[in-house]
C-alpha cells in the first residue's frame, strides 16, 4: 500500500480524513488561494472535478497563507468565498503550510515523491499541484501556471492506462476460468449448462 494512505488531514471544518479513504481514486491535490493571480483557476478545478469525477477523480483544495499573505482568511472565510465566487463543491481542507519545518506531512510526501525543476522539493507558489493515480503513486506535478488543459491530458493517459490494466485482467480471468470449465467438462464434473455453453463457444 503507498506511503500515501498512511497520512490522515483535516477538512475544512476540521474532521480527520485518513487518505486510504480516497483508495481506489485518482487525486488532483492543490495548495489554494483566495487573493492570488491564479485564483481563477478554481473554475478549471472545478470543471475536471464535474467532468471526471464519475471516473473516480477527486480534487483535494489545501487553502495556504505562506506565499505573499494570499490567503488571509480563516477557514469559513475560503469556504464562504469558494462557495460564492467559483460554487466549489470538491473536498477543501484546512489551512496549512507546505514548506519549512511546519509543512503538512502530506505535502512533505508529494514533494519527496515529484519534485520540482532541477530536483528542488520547495514548492514555489500558490496553485502547485500534484497528480496522483489509483494506486497512492505521484505521477504528475504541475506548475502554479499550469491549467486545466494540461491537466486533462495527464488524466486521460491515467484513465486509458487504467482501462488497459482492467482489460487485461479481465482476460487473464476468463482465460483461467474458460480452461477451468474445460477442464471439468473433460473430466466429467457436472457444470451449469451456461458455464459449458459459454465455454464451448469460447
Amino acid at each position: 500500500m503507498s506511503d500515501l494512505y498512511n497520512l490522515s488531514v483535516k477538512d475544512i471544518q476540521l474532521n480527520d480524513v485518513d487518505l486510504s479513504s480516497f483508495q481506489g481514486k485518482t487525486l488532483l491535490i492543490v495548495n489554494v488561494a483566495s487573493k492570488c493571480g491564479f485564483t481563477p483557476q478554481y473554475k478549471d478545478l472545478q470543471n475536471l472535478s464535474d467532468k471526471y469525477k464519475e471516473q473516480g477523480l477527486e480534487v483535494l483544495g489545501f487553502p495556504c497563507n505562506q506565499f505573499g499573505g494570499q490567503e488571509p482568511g480563516t477557514n469559513e472565510e475560503v469556504q464562504s468565498f469558494c462557495d460564492l465566487t467559483f460554487n466549489v463543491s470538491f473536498k477543501m481542507f484546512d489551512k496549512i503550510e507546505v514548506n519549512g519545518e511546519n509543512a503538512s506531512p502530506l505535502f512533505k510526501h508529494l514533494k519527496h515523491e515529484s519534485p520540482g525543476i532541477l530536483g528542488t522539493e520547495s514548492i514555489k507558489w500558490n496553485f502547485t499541484k500534484f497528480l496522483v493515480n489509483k494506486n497512492g503513486e505521484v505521477v504528475k506535478r504541475f506548475a502554479p501556471k499550469d491549467g486545466g488543459a494540461a491537466i486533462e491530458a495527464e488524466l486521460k493517459k491515467i484513465d486509458n492506462e487504467f482501462k488497459k490494466k482492467f482489460a487485461s485482467t479481465f482476460n487473464l480471468w476468463e482465460g483461467k476460468k474458460y480452461k477451468s470449465n474445460i477442464l471439468k467438462y473433460k473430466k466429467g464434473i457436472r457444470l451449469p449448462k451456461l458455464a459449458i455453453t459459454m465455454s464451448m463457444l469460447k
